[in-house]
């Protein structure tokens, strides 16, 4: 039959109780023999000091020298007067006898009777020399632990005491103590026992009932999944200090791996981020804008035992805010070709009724005059903005502010010729830069008077230049400061929020290493400036100021 196994805890918990238990098992036990040991080395010692307090108190006492003396002659006995006072002092000091002698070892004393007038068993020759000393011998009460010191009267020795406690009676008291010890032991490791057991109960619930293994692998699952996600992840403590980051959020955040363990408010992150960490409330989806990147939040308090914090979610959304832009400037494109096919209609028809009245030179006087008038607007736009991609976001935004009624205008002294931009500079922070605050401005003019916004694209001291300017009614004294921040807007509450297209292209222009400020003028309306610099070795195409009139859209 084969030998059953004992069953191996298989938690870290238990694995760590049992070796406790065995631990703390070893160490009372070892405790309680050294102890005893000690104890009874203790307890002999003391025997002996006993014993040697008591014959020699008895050897120095004058009566019993006198009753020595009184004797007459050293054949004779004074056990009648000495064996009275050998048991009271028996009695008294607690030894186990008292034993007084002639020189000879013959007894004069004994605790029993029957042994007076014997021979003293043990040794008396170091005592006959006038020294005292100390020995285990076995007597007729057994083993025992004597003293044996002379009786002298003046310069010589009349006699012999020998006083001790039996080894049985020394055992006894060790047993006594052993009891106690035991007790105390028991006591101890009963301590030691609960206290193990609560500690790996609470390490139990912590590792929910893992092994080693199982933790490592756990660990390692833990740190593989952690650094892999492209996602940002960050868990703030109770303090607001970050405990965890993974490399998605050092990089959403542009913060390095150092950063765990320093508060929320050491990061340098923008005023809204920092606020939106803080806080510590649940938020959903909520845009924020970092030096770099549009990031998508997602935070939620997190509450375990004795530990609370936050927990952190980031998403780029810097590529889809992109997009998103560039689907808008679609819409507003589409809009604008739905209109312009509906006047485009309208004048066909006209072409039509003037052909079938008869009138032809009209209606090729007419139909013409359209297409110069858009193709000169064309040809203006590309002459002024050679550079392909913002010609055509000029074009675009023309036609689409045009149709909602406001004069888009391209100054005089505006040039950039095609392949002056450098690749270090992207088209599409171009295009988020200059979209961003002719929309801003076309918003920001709609339904007015005189609604007009001049845009002027230039370089200027190694610096790409493009400035918007609009007829609106301008931003409050106190707001020029806070117009770029993220959720800042004239506009109602919108779905998906407002704010954000100044502070994406202050991002854009922060990126480039560029500037983007604000003039409020005293006749109204608003000057945005955005200042991009150029590589040295493609500062080229000054601007020609004054060469030709200010090209105006298409309008009606």
């Amino acid at each position: 039959m084969a030998a059953r196994r004992v069953p191996y805890p298989r938690s870290l918990a238990g694995q760590l109780f049992l070796i406790q238990t065995v631990l703390v098992t070893l160490a009372v036990t070892a405790c309680v023999i050294f102890t005893y040991v000690s104890n009874s080395r203790q307890a002999e010692e003391a025997a002996r000091r006993q014993a040697t307090a008591t014959a020699r108190a008895v050897a120095d006492a004058p009566s019993v020298a006198a009753a020595i003396a009184a004797a007459g002659s050293p054949a004779g006995s004074p056990t009648a007067v000495l064996q009275p006072y050998a048991t009271a002092v028996q009695r008294d000091t607690g030894v186990d006898f008292v034993t007084i002698m002639d020189t000879h070892g013959i007894r004069w004393t004994h605790p029993d009777t029957r042994q007076i007038g014997r021979r003293y068993l043990g040794h008396i020759a170091p005592a006959l020399d006038g020294r005292t000393f100390s020995e285990t011998y076995t007597g007729t009460l057994g083993p025992s632990v004597r003293v044996i010191t002379p009786i002298r009267s003046g310069p010589r020795t009349v006699g012999l005491v020998s006083a001790g406690i039996t080894v049985q009676a020394i055992s006894e008291r060790s047993r006594e103590q052993l009891v106690t010890l035991i007790g105390v032991a028991a006591g101890a490791l009963a301590l030691g026992g609960i206290g193990t057991y609560v500690v790996n109960a609470r390490l139990r619930r912590h590792t929910h009932g893992m092994n080693a293994g199982e933790l490592h692998r756990m660990y390692d699952y833990h740190q593989a999944a952690l650094h892999a996600v492209r996602e940002g992840l960050l868990l703030l403590d109770g303090s607001q200090r970050i405990a965890l980051v993974n490399d998605g959020g050092c990089e959403l955040l542009g913060i390095g791996a150092g950063a765990v363990g320093r508060h929320v408010t050491e990061l340098g992150l923008p005023q809204a981020l920092t606020a939106a960490l803080l806080s510590g409330e649940t938020r959903v989806d909520e845009l924020h804008l970092t030096s770099e990147r549009v990031v998508v939040l997602n935070t939620a308090p997190v509450s375990g035992g004795e530990q609370s914090g936050t927990m952190v979610t980031l998403r780029d959304h810097t590529e889809l805010q992109v997009v998103m832009g560039e689907l808008d400037s679609e819409r507003g494109f589409s809009r604008a070709l739905r209109a312009q096919a509906h006047e485009a209609a309208n004048r066909l028809h006209t072409v039509v009724s003037l052909v079938e009245l008869g009138r032809g030179d009209e209606a090729v006087d007419f139909a013409t005059s359209e297409l110069r008038l858009a193709q000169a607007l064309t040809d203006q736009v590309v002459a002024a903005v050679g550079e392909p991609v913002l010609a055509a976001l000029l074009l675009g935004k023309t036609a689409q502010a045009n149709e909602r009624g406001v004069e888009l205008l391209v100054t005089r002294d505006s040039r950039l010729d095609d392949g002056l931009l450098p690749d270090a500079l992207p088209a599409r922070d171009l295009v988020t830069v200059l979209g961003n605050l002719i929309d801003n401005a076309v918003d920001a003019t709609q339904g007015l008077p005189a609604a007009q916004v001049t845009v002027t694209a230039r370089v200027d001291a190694g610096h790409l230049l493009l400035r918007v300017a609009d007829t609106g009614p301008g931003i409050p004294s106190g707001d020029a400061d806070s117009v770029f921040e993220h959720g800042w807007s004239t506009k109602p509450p919108a779905p998906g929020g407002r704010g954000l297209g100044l502070a994406l292209a202050r991002q854009a222009v922060t990126r480039n290493g560029g500037t983007l400020s604000l003039t409020v003028p005293p006749e109204g309306g608003a000057v945005f400036t955005a200042r991009l610099p150029l590589a040295p070795a493609r500062q080229t195409g000054a601007p020609v100021p004054d060469a030709r009139p200010a090209l105006r859209g298409a309008g009606r």
